[in-house]
């Protein structure tokens, strides 16, 4: 039967109401500049913004790679059982799990505040429980990670600085190195619980709870980690927050905040290090471990990149940062007229970087005094049980 003439009418009309309401429903902001009060809607954007599928566990570690590590680490005999216990599970037994969490934290530069070692120290300490759980499969430990990220997704609300010893006041770009050194740490932990599965069986991570943390990260990343850019330093600062934006744009699923990482870390690269090899920092601090930072955060960017099926890091200006480490192991041979970094720290970017160039000055540099634990909170340790002769 021919339907009468206001049936078309009527449906004319419902489709231009849905035409209007979808248009008043497009993204209004820019996913990487939100303010906090907008997380929400920041977190929402984000969701539609992954041009392409992110592998997910994709920071530092992948279901395989964590499968091969979970085998071996379960065997006594094995040398990787040795490296868990004396990196991984040495880290969670010298540190208490929190029962409180700070709404704000205080930085300083040049020192560290109580609230600040706490900050990026219970980040690594959520990443070490992580891969505990991914050992053993014991749901008490992803519980253990879970409390650690939901407690300081729904208590954190800021950085601030507080005044340096000799009262003059702390500059608030500090605020954006902190968050910077912290984000990529959590993340870490983040990826294996949320996507990670010990024979099938998932951390079972609340969706809600997945959101809280997912603002939490966007109030890091929007109101600090995309300020560094504008204290012009072109050195580790801007390493680690290149760094801290890929690996939270895996996480939230952003390709657009991801590439901006990529971008940050691509153009910083060559003045980091030099075509030479030299990289800058060595000579230009009175300490052998900032220049570590630099290389430490290029490698574990590579190494996100890597995971994401991108080696362009890795061979960025002529495999750049390969000659990076060739200057440190010179530097560690006596061989700077700056500076002999001879029986310093090895940071654990090492692991990592030899796994991919497997060099001899990046054999030579990791074999100085493995295994890698963690020399320092602004980043990730535990790389000689996480990569080591990990295919």
């Amino acid at each position: 039967m021919e339907k009468p003439k206001f049936f078309y009418l009527l449906t004319g009309v419902c489709a231009m109401m849905t035409l209007i309401f979808f248009s008043g429903c497009k993204k209004k902001s820019e996913p990487g500049n939100a303010s906090v009060t907008s997380n929400k809607l920041a977190v929402a954007d984000l969701k539609t913004d992954a041009a392409a599928a992110f592998i997910h566990p994709g920071v530092l570690n992948t279901q395989a790679t964590l499968d091969f590590i979970r085998t071996e680490a379960n065997n006594s005999a094995s040398s990787r059982f040795a490296a868990y216990n004396s990196t991984v599970l040495g880290y969670i037994n010298s540190n208490p799990i929190p029962t409180s969490f700070p709404a704000v934290v205080h930085a300083q530069a040049n020192f560290n505040t109580p609230t600040e070692v706490q900050l990026k120290g219970n980040a690594i300490l959520a990443y070490a429980i992580a891969l505990r759980w991914a050992k053993t499969g014991d749901a008490a430990y992803a519980t253990q990670a879970k409390n650690i990220l939901d407690g300081w997704a729904s208590h954190f609300q800021s950085i601030d600085v507080i005044n340096q010893p000799n009262g003059s006041a702390t500059e608030f770009r500090q605020t954006y190195l902190e968050a910077s050194w912290a984000a990529p740490s959590f993340v870490a932990a983040a990826e294996i619980i949320r996507y990670y599965t010990v024979n099938g069986q998932g951390a079972g991570w609340a969706a809600d709870k997945q959101l809280q943390f997912e603002s939490f990260l966007n109030n890091l990343k929007n109101n600090y980690i995309n300020h560094v850019t504008e204290v012009g330093f072109h050195n580790n600062w801007d390493v680690s927050a290149g760094y801290a934006k890929m690996a939270i744009g895996v996480y939230l699923n952003s390709q657009t905040v991801y590439q901006s990482g990529v971008d940050m870390i691509k153009s910083v690269l060559p003045q980091v290090i030099l075509a030479d090899g030299t990289v800058t920092e060595l000579c230009s601090r009175v300490d052998c471990h900032h220049f570590q930072y630099s290389l430490t955060g290029l490698s574990y960017a590579a190494e996100i990149a890597s995971i994401q099926g991108d080696n362009s890091i890795y061979t960025a200006n002529s495999n750049r940062l390969s000659a990076g480490y060739d200057y440190m192991r010179r530097a560690y041979n006596n061989q700077i007229s700056c500076k002999s970094c001879s029986g310093a720290a090895i940071y654990p970017g090492v692991e990592v970087a030899n796994r991919h160039y497997n060099t001899g000055n990046t054999q030579s540099l990791r074999n100085i005094s493995p295994p890698y634990g963690v020399p320092d909170i602004g980043f990730l340790g535990f790389t000689t049980y996480t990569h080591y002769n990990v295919p």
